[in-house]
């Protein structure tokens, strides 16, 4: 019978260089999948020292346990020895591991608010600003209809269209808003379908985009002559992550947000997170990594292009002022006295102006109440933040008041934008049905939260506001905005709505897709007398689309013989006396130019 031959211990040499490489293989593989940043900022560079150093200090206690001989031990003498022995071998390894322990606890410490108060509050300057003078009455074609879960809804449904893509590629639900010619919408890349479609189509990389207009609602899918190669889709070197780490290892990374330049390229951009207090808190953006989603090649900005509009998230401007708001007079009174402590509300929201994209939300008190101080507006690349005080609803008060008004249809309200209407703060809110589809509009005032209006385009829902502010005598009638605009008229079309006849008129020089200006027969008795050629003068309430009610003049400079089909029987005094005169009074009466 053969004796089993003993196994030889490992040497010391042997086991340390086997040490080190299952340690090299783990780390490679855990940094592969994990990402972390090489920065002693980073809460994740703890995590990846402090598992190499209990793998390294595993792997030599594993291979350097002899095996059993002659002596007998008890248990606890066999564990001491080895123990003595992982500490003769691991002893730099076990300082390094309490070294990084001390350094994340006392980091901690000194970066806590309770101990830099004051730090805390000046990571953001905060402006006090006018409203009616700082926020212009914004164009209707540039108001947000949708928010982010219709707009993902409309591009998801827009890929069903597309039988050469559908297949293989699916919306990749992460868009982003952004302006883009002069228009807010949001942009979404697609994703592959599976890993199967991934290792089909890599070569290619995904072909195209989606574009859904905040505005008209209408969800586009923009096709590459080269296809996007570097995204969230990509599993392997190609993972817009795994990307950035390779060729910044250092730096501290927010989520790449997807945008595309005024040509409508595609690109990545990465905000750089740094941290501005102690050793984790404050933390901050500074500058951007700005990867092009095709080639993979990117650059680091300290001040990013001007076309860029998402450097800074909501989130963490309203962390930021939260800190702000709530250390004004230092971290006891934050928790105990509250004196003249403020906060953020709960949501969000984004509003268009200058071409740039800014975050809206609201301010209340340390009590969180149904009512708010006023509001944040911050610029999302640059954040310029002003606070504008308007006291009134919450966002959620005005959105529960709006469901009132349409709760027999069961409309959901979403997250409100803050509008200027007529110098008034006013909280716009979309109302969706259960599919996610924008159905209807409501316009609810801060102050009096119980003027609410609704409408089933935003500028029938605008009218109706604006006729109930002037009935509650919150605004008088020379306040209200409008334009005027003079032409020939080369078109007139009626139609017989609810027994009151509609008049829709096209000037010259205008298309049927540039609009039509409409009004009724009861509000202005002496439509019928308008005829094509006539040269009229018309002041009206600016609109983006819909058939709406407003309220406008037509003044007729020059009149024509009537080219109408329809006969017409109209005062012969007055026709007369309009003939000679050729410049008949100004009749007022209620419409708008209808797309």
């Amino acid at each position: 019978m053969k004796e089993k031959k003993t196994r030889k211990p490992m040497g010391r040499v042997g086991s340390l260089l086997v040490s080190l490489l299952i340690t090299a293989a783990v780390g490679f593989v855990y940094f592969y999948v994990s990402l972390p940043a090489l920065n002693l900022q980073s809460g994740d560079f703890y995590s990846f020292l402090a598992l190499l150093c209990v793998v390294y200090t595993v792997c030599v206690f594993i291979l350097s346990v002899k095996p059993a001989d002659n002596v007998v031990r008890t248990p606890k003498e066999r564990i001491k020895e080895w123990f003595q022995f992982v500490k003769r071998t691991c002893l730099p390894v076990l300082i390094l591991f309490a070294a990084l322990v001390a350094v994340a606890v006392v980091g901690q410490i000194i970066s806590m608010p309770i101990f830099r108060a004051s730090a805390y509050r000046e990571l953001l300057t905060v402006q006090t600003g006018d409203f009616a003078t700082d926020i212009a009455e914004i164009s209707f074609n540039k108001i947000p209809t949708l928010d982010r879960d219709s707009a993902n809804f409309l591009g998801d449904r827009q890929m069903g269209t597309l039988s050469d893509m559908v297949s293989q590629f699916e919306y990749s639900d992460d868009s982003t808003q952004i302006n883009y010619q002069g228009r807010p919408v949001r942009v979404a890349p697609i994703a592959y379908a599976d890993l199967i479609k991934w290792f089909t189509n890599r070569g290619n990389g995904l072909p195209a985009y989606v574009v859904v207009d905040m505005v008209t609602q209408e969800a586009t899918v923009t096709r590459l002559t080269e296809g996007i190669k570097y995204s969230f889709s990509e599993p392997l070197n190609r993972n817009i992550l795994r990307h950035l780490r390779f060729q910044y290892p250092t730096m501290m990374f927010s989520t790449p947000e997807f945008e595309i330049d005024e040509n409508g390229h595609p690109w990545w951009i990465a905000p750089r997170v740094v941290k501005r207090i102690g050793l984790f808190g404050g933390v901050d953006i500074h500058g951007a990594v700005l990867v092009d989603a095709v080639t993979g090649e990117s650059q680091y900005y300290e001040e990013v292009p001007s076309w860029v509009d998402t450097l800074y998230v909501p989130d963490l401007i309203m962390q930021q002022y939260d800190y702000y708001g709530t250390l004004v007079h230092g971290f006891i009174n934050s928790i105990l006295g509250q004196r003249d402590v403020t906060q953020t509300t709960s949501g969000y929201n984004y509003i268009a102006m200058n071409d740039d994209v800014y975050a809206y939300t609201g301010v209340t008190s340390a009590n969180a109440d149904q009512s708010n101080l006023g509001f944040l507006l911050c610029n999302m690349r640059t954040k310029e933040t002003h606070f504008y005080t308007a006291p009134g609803a919450t966002e959620y008060a005005a959105m529960a008041s709006a469901q009132g008004v349409v709760q027999d249809l069961g409309y959901t309200a979403t997250f409100p934008i803050l509008l200027n209407i007529a110098g008034e703060p006013t909280y716009f809110i979309p109302l969706k049905d259960a599919t996610n589809l924008v159905k209807t509009y409501a316009m609810v005032n801060v102050a009096q939260y119980q003027i609410v209006a609704t409408g089933a385009t935003v500028s029938s829902c605008e009218q109706s506001y604006i006729q109930m502010l002037r009935d509650k005598g919150v605004t008088q009638t020379e306040e209200l905005p409008y334009d005027e605009i003079t032409g020939t008229i080369a078109e007139i079309r009626s139609a017989v709505i609810s027994g009151t006849t509609h008049y829709y008129v096209r000037l010259e020089g205008g298309t049927a897709e540039d609009g039509y200006y409409g009004f009724s027969a009861d509000e202005v008795p002496q439509a019928i007398l308008l005829n094509v050629g006539d040269k009229v003068l018309i002041s009206y309430y600016p609109a983006a689309g819909g058939i709406c009610e407003p309220a406008f003049e037509v003044e007729r400079l020059t009149s024509a013989p009537s080219q109408r089909t329809a006969p017409v029987d109209p005062d012969k005094d007055f026709q007369d006396s309009l003939d000679a005169l050729n410049d008949p009074p100004v009749v007022t009466g209620s419409g708008l130019p209808l797309p």
